[in-house]
């Protein structure tokens, strides 16, 4: 057996601690992935979407903290999921958070965005939030002209907006893990750390997420566009081919 000399010692030492550095580097926002450690996210809105993609991601190892109005429900709901989630205040969640989720009615978000303020920035925020003028108002309708978004950006400055999880059922998106990779989901987002991450997180879930473009793009990511539904990854590139921003 041949003994390993000092020179081929020191290249085994800096490849150990390359692939260490590469392991734990920071994505975005201080976010981390390390080894066997997950970020841990703040659910802001534990309906439907929140808790479902609450759920699967505490199962998948990651720390979740669920919020919404009412903190009654969110430990009942917590308590159901059981390991790795807790309940807290909105404000507990957004500080709580590496990464947070928005699933609330759009409507909600200018409040959110002015009550949470300084702990968002920088943050890493997975929107889910589609504008419907009927429940929204007339920010849901200013939303659909300027582009779910670019308008979320603007009502949650400083934040690293990835737009997802827009317009498929929320029943299904606690069951894409059982068959991963074969459903696509169309992401939009500026930031390439920030899409990094997301996209960890989404195929955590199950999915296969597919980057179809800026935040402008955004505007497509929400029901009754092309994109809206199941599709395969190869489907999803195909009609964001043939759409504009």
């Amino acid at each position: 057996m041949k003994v390993p000399g000092p020179v081929e010692l020191r290249r085994r030492d800096f490849l150990k601690a390359a692939a260490v550095a590469l392991c734990t580097a920071p994505l975005a926002g201080g976010v981390v992935y390390a080894q066997g450690k997950k970020p841990k996210v703040g659910v802001i809105g534990s309906g439907k979407v929140g808790s479902a993609l609450g759920g699967v991601l505490a199962k998948k190892g990651y720390e979740v903290m669920f919020s919404s109005r009412n903190l009654d429900n969110d430990k009942k709901l917590a308590a159901e999921v059981g390991n790795n989630a807790r309940a807290g205040t909105t404000q507990e969640a957004a500080a709580f958070g590496e990464v947070l989720i928005f699933a609330v009615p759009y409507g909600a978000l200018p409040e959110l965005g002015k009550s949470l303020g300084s702990s968002l920035k920088g943050k890493v925020i997975l929107d889910a939030c589609n504008p419907f003028p009927q429940r929204d108002g007339d920010i849901a309708t200013t939303a659909r002209e300027k582009g779910a978004g670019l308008m979320s950006a603007e009502l949650l400055p400083g934040a690293r907006i990835v737009r997802a999880f827009n317009a498929v059922g929320a029943a299904r998106m606690a069951q894409a893990h059982e068959e991963p990779g074969r459903i696509g989901m169309p992401i939009a987002g500026d930031d390439k750390a920030a899409i990094d991450i997301a996209s960890r997180m989404i195929r955590d879930i199950g999915y296969e997420p597919v980057l179809v473009g800026g935040l402008a793009m955004g505007k497509y990511l929400m029901p009754g566009t092309p994109l809206a539904g199941e599709h395969t990854p190869d489907e999803i590139r195909k009609i964001a081919a043939t759409v504009q921003p």
